[in-house]
């Protein structure tokens, strides 16, 4: 019976876009309605805002790589590019300072 409520909860609340406020709010009403105890409506809890936790990462490693992905298709720099190239031209930049200074001093 609790598993097909966890079940049901985790399928009709969307878990991962929950806030652990809600899960709290869900989680007291169920272990009301099914005769809980406290300790047990407070490790339903846990379990749920655990398994929260859980969705939201992978939600977010999904998101991330989505992004990736068509970042690479569209052919757009990512920070680590634009970083890369904000190092090159300081390193390019110091090169030119240090061969003006050579040239004029040859002079």
């Amino acid at each position: 019976m609790l598993e097909q409520i966890k079940k049901g909860v985790l399928t009709g609340i969307g878990l991962g876009l929950v806030t652990n406020d809600k899960i709290m709010e869900y989680s007291k009403k169920i272990a009301e309605e099914a005769n809980m105890s406290t300790g047990e409506a407070r490790k339903l809890a846990e379990e749920l805002i655990g398994q929260s936790e859980e969705v939201k990462q992978k939600l977010d490693d999904k998101v991330d790589e989505r992004v990736r992905k068509q970042l690479d298709r569209m052919g757009l720099a990512t920070k680590e590019d634009v970083d890369g190239l904000k190092k090159e031209i300081v390193k390019l930049q110091r090169e030119m300072k240090k061969l003006s200074s050579q040239k004029k001093a040859a002079k």
